[in-house]
């Protein structure tokens, strides 16, 4: 069972786990291993709040798919079930960021001093500048 927060909870039938083949370099026991994980979460068929997937299936992440399936493939340690228990750990991060509240960003102003200086600014700029042309005689 993965706690997602306090009172949200994934059961471990709607987890599912596929061991694969790690790639990238580790000699000869890659080729043997199937040490790296597959985890698949989909988001409809899961216990979790209508809330909770609407804000999953409108997330912008790549590793959820046009069909509502969170993919997650974890290879980072050499055995399987630590690579199991970061790809949970992935999982769980993801739905937390997914859930989290989006910032309105309000509009703001410059202030009166800021576009002061940067009109001052450019005006050194171009005195600067002028003194670069040609002198008449």
């Amino acid at each position: 069972m993965l706690e997602i927060t306090d009172n949200v909870h994934l059961a471990d039938w709607e987890i599912e786990f596929q061991a694969i083949r790690a790639q990238g370099a580790g000699g000869q026991n890659v080729n043997k291993v199937a040490s790296a994980v597959h985890l698949r979460f989909d988001i409809q068929r899961s216990s979790l709040l209508p809330f909770y997937k609407e804000r999953l299936l409108n997330y912008s992440d790549q590793r959820i798919n046009q069909d509502g399936v969170i993919v997650i493939k974890a290879q980072r340690f050499r055995t399987l079930e630590m690579n199991k228990d970061d790809a949970l750990q992935r999982l769980k991060e993801l739905i937390q960021q997914a859930i989290k509240p989006v910032k309105i960003r309000r509009a703001t102003r410059p202030t009166r001093g800021s576009q002061r200086r940067r009109m001052d600014n450019k005006t050194q700029r171009g005195k600067t500048k002028s003194l670069r042309n040609k002198v008449d005689v």
